[in-house]
């Protein structure tokens, strides 16, 4: 009776946290950073200082603005406006002079050895024949400091006032110098310091990056410093810098200004050099990004500031929930339907997993867009996953004929491994991807991290504690759990060849479909304003409009014109109307003035003598960012197949794991080009999630493989491989049913860009399962088996209908032995 109490209690308890999750992510949710898509924000145009950029120097400086936006946010967008124009747009922010401030004017960055001279406003000196620091190393320091903002450490280095007023830092005494008294020197700090060009060591374009950070040194104590790594030509100029200046200080200066002066304190050869001596965290910070933005091939100012509104309207957010919140009871309704009791402890598992998970994205600052609000939908449904590991355990260990208290306890412990490796392997992934990502990169490794963990809490101790209270509530029918028999092994080995010929016809259509496509003209796929560019078009109303009306009224006008997607702004304040589209002829301006301005077809007034502003814009996924994701995405495949190979022992299973993602994405990819579905920042996202989620359904199976070879010795190969996927087949059909269900709920009630991101999804989670069951385990089994002795083996098991492998091995061994004997 003590035990029923504990019981109910425990559900209880475990009800009333789900509550108070659900609770907590609801008072989250307002809080949330909201991307551009959702909440705007603000919009910064910089021009090039000089009148010709060339256009490697546009790209060069594009990117590197995108790695100091994303201090701000990792969604944030960089891409060029006309020839001499970039723009910056910063989601989740409204504080238009804030962000400039902090962001600094881009400018002009060198790094410079000897001696700087600044000027000074009024000085009555000291006469010194032969100056020297000597008792005064106290004013220099004091100079120093105000000069170099506290930056560096001048005892033991010399400061003079030279024969014209201006002061010299550093260097031998120069002849007729006097040695400076700071009570009686007044000094225009206001101005820059003077050097020659030959002083000049290296250029921002030296600099790769620059980050801040903290360290403990060798005795311990905590300490700030930045970190910077150099090009390739950069590093041999430092080295020849760094060896001709050991002991002596190289000034950092941006704009003209020191912004930190290090000394060198050995001979640097490998490209990587440390700048310590920070006072905090937030001053390295601070110098690393002030070196970022300085790292650019062209100075750039200010042209105008913007606070910028959604790029979709209120819709586009609530259909979203909706789709969620339908999603979230249909998988709910499934898991009760197909696993019974344990299925209500992963409905309440679910909730207290999406209440903790808008929670951490608060908690973590991370900023949602409508692919991270579609990407957190999907990872409900791969959250499922391991709670459907352990169900399909349980009802294994209640077919063998044990109790329920026993199932529980074995079917956890049992699936522990698979979970693990599964969930481990796809950190991996998330990990290299936010190491080595940009942009929307980052956020999506950031957003994935936190699901896969939050995910294994709640189904390894959340679940298993609710499944413990209903144990203790006596609660033990197996008609409450389900009971899984032995199911005869299929033959998906021998089956392999057709499965095999079904994802090289797909994949080949895709191939053969981007060769067609380029041979007449096209681009191999359809690359959305987010890769190739397009217009901007700007249209000034006689009245504000917010973004609703934008899009019921204004963007249907621009679908007369242009059969494809638009993307729209509103600017916070005024009335113009910014409409982003592919690039647009003389004729297509012209048809699209015609709409806007008649009174009869359109429902808001155009400002009197306004005109259309239209300029061409880059891309705001650069080619490097594209290569950045590439490189991500191989780095992250390569430590997955290192992962599985360590921990299988066996190349094979990490081979053939790795080479059924490149199917699953080859197959979405195929589509994509068949298709002409858009490319555009949702393919990454899309391509992402893919990698991300297929790993899993793989694992299990390569899980459940390991197991049998120890179980099963004495059993054919391929007989194991068929009997481990027949295991784990409902496994991997529930829970990419599952997922699929959250992803077409997106995409039945999600707004247009929504669905062009569910659709190629749920192509890719069809993808991972086929893969799964009928192309990774045959795909190992033909790695592994030796094709002679299998031959032979096939033939004696159909003649003698036998398949004990032992008795096959041996009776094949005899059968050699008597042939040469004769």
């Amino acid at each position: 009776m003590k035990t029923v109490k504990n019981g109910i209690l425990k559900l209880i308890l475990a009800l009333l946290v789900a509550a108070g999750c659900i609770y907590i992510g609801i008072e989250a949710l307002p809080t949330i950073k909201l991307g551009l898509d959702l909440n705007g924000g603000v919009s910064i145009t910089y021009q090039s200082v000089n009148p010709n950029p060339t256009q490697e120097q546009m790209s060069d400086a594009i990117y590197k603005l995108q790695l100091k936006a994303q201090d701000y946010s990792t969604e944030a967008e960089v891409y060029q406006e006309g020839s001499d124009k970039i723009d910056i747009d910063i989601p989740g922010v409204s504080d238009a002079n804030k962000i400039l401030e902090e962001l600094g004017e881009p400018g002009n960055l060198y790094f410079v050895e000897g001696n700087l001279v600044w000027p000074i406003a009024t000085a009555s000196v000291a006469s010194s024949s032969e100056a020297s620091l000597g008792e005064n190393v106290s004013t220099a320091s004091n100079i120093a400091s105000s000069i170099l903002g506290g930056n560096v450490n001048v005892e033991g280095a010399n400061i003079y006032q030279n024969p014209d007023g201006s002061i010299t830092i550093g260097g031998d005494a120069q002849e007729g110098a006097t040695l400076l008294q700071s009570n009686e020197t007044q000094y225009d700090y206001t101005q820059k310091p003077s050097f020659d060009d030959s002083q000049i060591v290296l250029s921002g374009n030296d600099v790769i990056s620059a980050k801040g950070g903290m360290y403990t040194d060798n005795n311990g104590q905590i300490v700030y410093a930045v970190d910077l790594v150099f090009s390739e030509e950069g590093k041999s100029k430092f080295a020849e810098a760094t060896t001709r200046n050991l002991g002596q200080i190289i000034y950092i200066l941006y704009n003209g200004e020191v912004v930190s002066a290090p000394t060198v304190q050995a001979e640097i050869v490998d490209g990587r050099a440390q700048i310590t001596g920070m006072e905090s965290l937030e001053t390295a910070e601070r110098l690393a990004s002030t070196i970022r933005i300085g790292a650019l091939p062209i100075e750039l100012a200010e042209l105008r500031s913007n606070v910028v509104g959604a790029k979709l309207g209120q819709d586009a957010i609530s259909s979203s929930l909706k789709a969620g919140l339908i999603g979230l009871i249909i998988v709910c309704i499934f898991m009760i339907l197909i696993y019974r009791l344990p299925g209500v402890a992963s409905g309440i598992s679910l909730f207290i997993y999406v209440g903790l998970m808008l929670f951490l994205l608060q908690a973590f600052s991370v900023t949602l867009t409508l692919p991270g609000i579609a990407g957190i939908i999907l990872s409900i449904g791969m959250a499922v996953d391991a709670n459907v590991v352990i169900f399909a355990r349980i009802k294994e260990e209640l077919g063998i004929g044990k109790n329920v208290k026993s199932a529980v306890s074995d079917g956890f412990n049992k699936a522990l491994s698979a979970i693990l490796d599964g969930n481990i392997t796809t950190l991996i992934a998330a990990a290299v991807l936010f190491i080595r990502g940009t942009g929307s990169i980052k956020g999506f490794a950031t957003t994935l991290a936190l699901g896969i963990a939050l995910s294994m809490f709640t189904a390894i101790f959340v679940t298993k504690f609710i499944l413990k209270a209903f144990v203790d509530m006596r609660l033990e029918n197996t008609i409450l759990y389900g009971v899984s028999k032995e199911k005869e092994a299929k033959p998906f080995v021998s089956i392999r060849k057709f499965t095999y010929a079904i994802s090289i016809v797909v994949i080949a259509a895709g191939l053969a479909t981007i060769i067609m496509n380029v041979s007449t003209g096209k681009t191999a796929f359809n690359y959305g304003i987010d890769f190739a560019g397009g217009a901007q078009t700007t249209l000034t109303f006689d009245e504000e409009l917010d973004n609703d009306q934008v899009n019921k009224d204004i963007v249907p006008l621009f679908e007369q014109v242009i059969n494809e997607g638009v993307q729209t702004q509103t600017v916070k304040g005024t009335n113009e109307v910014i409409i982003k589209s592919r690039d647009l002829t003389l004729e297509e301006r012209e048809k699209l003035y015609e709409l806007i301005s008649s009174p009869s077809i359109a429902k808001h007034t155009l400002m009197e003598d306004s005109e259309i502003q239209v300029e061409n814009i880059s891309g705001a996924v650069s080619s490097q960012m594209r290569a950045d994701a590439i490189i991500a995405v191989i780095l992250a495949s390569i430590f997955m197949l290192i992962y599985i190979w360590f921990r299988f022992k066996d190349i094979r299973f990490a081979s053939s794991a790795v080479i059924a993602l490149l199917h699953d994405c080859l197959v979405t990819i195929s589509f994509y080009a068949i298709f002409r579905w858009t490319v555009d920042s949702n393919f990454i996202a899309c391509m992402l999630t893919i990698v991300g989620y297929s790993i899993n359904a793989t694992i299990i199976i390569f899980d459940r493989i390991r197991e049998n070879l120890s179980k099963m010795r004495g059993t054919l190969l391929d007989k194991i491989i068929n009997t481990s996927i027949t295991q784990t087949f409902s496994r991997s059909i529930n829970t990419s049913l599952t997922t699929f269900i959250m992803v077409l709920m997106i995409y039945l009630l999600g707004v247009t860009n929504i669905k062009m991101f569910a659709l190629p999804l749920m192509i890719g989670i069809v993808a991972g399962a086929y893969s799964s069951i009928f192309i990774t385990g045959p795909l190992w089994y033909d790695m592994k088996r030796n094709k002679n002795t299998d031959k032979e083996v096939n033939q004696f098991r159909k003649q003698n209908k036998k398949d004990d492998v032992d008795v096959i091995k041996e009776s094949i061994k005899q059968e050699r032995q008597n042939k040469k004997n004769k």
